[in-house]
């Protein structure tokens, strides 16, 4: 070869080597270029509906597959841990921070894998599920917020003809609220349709006890007033509001997840419920539908917050919406106001002082009981007096043993005489039960005992398992509560001490006996509710026997009599006027004499008729 031919073909060589050189090297940036061009160009209006989290698309000039793959941000406040998603803009997964399940697990409330969204949104060529759709949040990776900090997240999803739709979170530093807003360019001719909106959530198992986990789960939702799904332990539950929906909440037995519509309230609103008995791990599948108008969305008017948190009373009442802290069931309408502006305020001002809950329950009761005294010692002298009286009453009895009519109207007469009413010595403890019924209602829904200990109770907000059986006892459980039993001996022992103050009433029923017969039946009742609550019920019984006996030693039986001798002598001078209430009695004991007369007349007649 000549010089020419030489320096041709190395040329030639150099160029090949610097063309693989090059082309090599740049194929992941244009790989890159094209994966970015399906995003903000052909991404439009494109519903990716994918079953995991990264697939292919196609570039409208190419063959080739360009991979999009789904980015999460993490984002961490003092309160929650969220992780955001851009496979449908919406939240993948929720753990709250200072709390643990019952076995000390994190807590979710949103997990992965356990979390449906669907948001069907209204096109003139269709309808596009944005949960399964693609949006660029143009943020990567994640962040800690300080208390003080907040941080908006914005999620943006192409749409046909240069149109758009918009999800928006604000996350604050503290606290467990959640602003969400969604918006769109598109609506033209949509504005009589709506976004439909539905949430499933697998409720995981957080508290110990599943089966009364199953039966206590619920869907609030509030529209002038609250309402609920239904509880149920097992089969399926549905519920359709008829009326706008405010808010509504997932409400686990302590945590809630709940939307809350800031501007306008869910014109529609659906719940279900369902239960897997087979499932160990979810307590309850709910569903949750509803819709938010197309206009709405285009007008910037759809805006809403969540809230994931602790169904603490004193922070759910903090939450703007209307009545949320009625989230927290306080009990019947009549007895919510003794829960709300005394127990749950006092119980609140003993937890600044006092770290140990078990310590805190005692001088609950002691505090009650206290307050409660001026009643116990009135309740307590009046069955002093009927005590006195027992002699004379069983001489009545004798007087006339077969005209019960007659008995009571002789009675009657005597509690007049020395001014005693029978009815006294009741309406002292009638005046206590609506704090017992109280209590009955508050402690099954104070988060505040859950997960604390006392003595051998490991967790106060559930009972005490002193014993486990290995087998189930009908109507029992497959339990002991010690503190229940506790409970019940102290009240048969109250009982017994009670019925030596009491004089025998007559009738069908020996209420003697009934006394002792209820404690056990609560027994099989309470074994399986809050340790906290049998616990305060054993110390209240122990506490008021120990009153009992301190007024007793304050009340001279003989003084008494004294007193019930001076009354009849002043009734005998000078006879006082009857009250309304004791004329009714002696008229309806009377009639009801007379009515027995005329029975016992009529059937001496029929007799002698045959």
């Amino acid at each position: 070869m000549d010089k020419n031919n030489v320096t041709g073909i190395v040329i030639i060589f150099l160029m090949l080597i610097g063309y693989a050189y090059f082309y090599s090297g740049s194929e992941p940036q244009v790989a890159q270029e094209a994966s970015r061009q399906v995003t903000d160009t052909t991404g439009r209006g494109t519903d990716l509906s994918l079953a995991g989290d990264s697939a292919s698309v196609y570039r409208e000039d190419s063959l080739r597959p360009a991979p999009v793959t789904f980015s999460d941000i993490k984002i961490k406040t003092k309160d929650l841990e969220v992780v955001f998603t851009e496979k449908g803009g919406v939240i993948k997964e929720l753990k709250l921070n200072d709390y643990k399940t019952y076995d000390q697990k994190d807590l979710f409330l949103v997990a992965d894998g356990h979390n449906r969204y669907q948001l069907e949104f209204p096109l003139e060529s269709g309808t596009l599920n944005l949960a399964n759709s693609y949006f660029e949040s143009g943020t990567k990776g994640g962040a800690e917020l300080g208390e003080g900090d907040s941080l908006t997240l914005n999620f943006r999803h192409s749409l046909p003809n240069n149109q758009w739709v918009e999800q928006s979170y604000l996350i604050r530093g503290s606290g467990y609220l959640i602003d969400y807003s969604i918006r769109s360019s598109s609506g033209a001719g949509q504005y009589d349709k709506s976004l439909r909106f539905a949430w499933t959530n697998d409720m995981l198992q957080l508290e110990n006890d599943m089966h009364e986990n199953r039966k206590v789960v619920t869907v609030n939702y509030y529209t002038d007033e609250l309402d609920d799904l239904g509880i149920s332990a097992d089969g399926m539950l549905d519920e359709t509001s008829k009326e706008p929906v405010k808010w509504f909440t997932i409400k686990h037995k302590y945590f809630l997840a709940g939307l809350i519509a800031k501007d306008t309230p869910f014109p529609t609103f659906t719940a279900t419920g369902k239960v897997n008995p087979a499932d160990p791990e979810v307590v309850k599948t709910m569903n949750v539908e509803t819709t938010i108008p197309v206009a709405d969305i285009q007008k910037g008017k759809a805006n809403f917050q969540y809230y994931f948190g602790p169904n603490d009373y004193h922070t759910v009442r903090q939450v703007g919406a209307e009545n949320f802290d009625q989230n927290v069931y306080l009990g019947y309408a009549f007895l919510k106001p003794i829960n709300k502006y005394f127990l749950v305020p006092l119980f609140n001002f003993l937890e600044r002082f006092i770290s140990n809950y078990g310590l805190l329950i005692i001088c609950l009761v002691l505090i009650v009981k206290l307050i409660l005294m001026p009643l116990t010692y009135k309740s307590y002298v009046s069955m002093a007096k009927m005590k006195v009286l027992a002699p004379e009453i069983e001489e009545i009895r004798g007087k006339y043993p077969e005209d019960m009519a007659k008995q009571q109207q002789e009675q009657m007469k005597l509690y007049q005489q020395v001014g005693v009413s029978p009815l006294s010595g009741c309406i002292p403890v009638l005046a206590t039960m609506p704090i017992l019924f109280s209590l009955f209602f508050l402690f099954p829904n104070l988060i505040e005992l859950r997960q604390q200990s006392f003595l051998w109770a490991k967790d106060l907000s559930t009972y005490d398992a002193f014993l486990k059986f290995p087998f189930t006892i009908p109507f029992y459980g497959d339990h002991l509560s010690l503190f229940t039993v506790l409970m019940t001996v102290s009240s048969i022992g109250y009982a017994y001490y009670s019925n030596q103050m009491t004089p025998t009433q007559p009738g069908p029923i020996n209420m003697k006996y009934l006394s002792y017969v209820m404690p056990v039946m609560f027994m099989f009742f309470l074994n399986s509710f809050p340790a906290g609550l049998t616990f305060y019920y054993f110390v209240s019984n122990l506490v008021t026997i120990v009153q009992q006996l301190i007024i007793r030693r304050m009340v001279d039986d003989s003084k008494i009599r004294e007193i019930l001798d001076s009354n009849r002598k002043k009734f005998q001078e000078k006879p006082q006027k009857q009250s309304k209430f004791r004329n009714y009695i002696e008229k309806s004991l009377q009639a009801a004499e007379e009515a027995k007369k005329k029975q016992e007349e009529a059937q001496r007649k029929t007799g002698r008729k045959k």
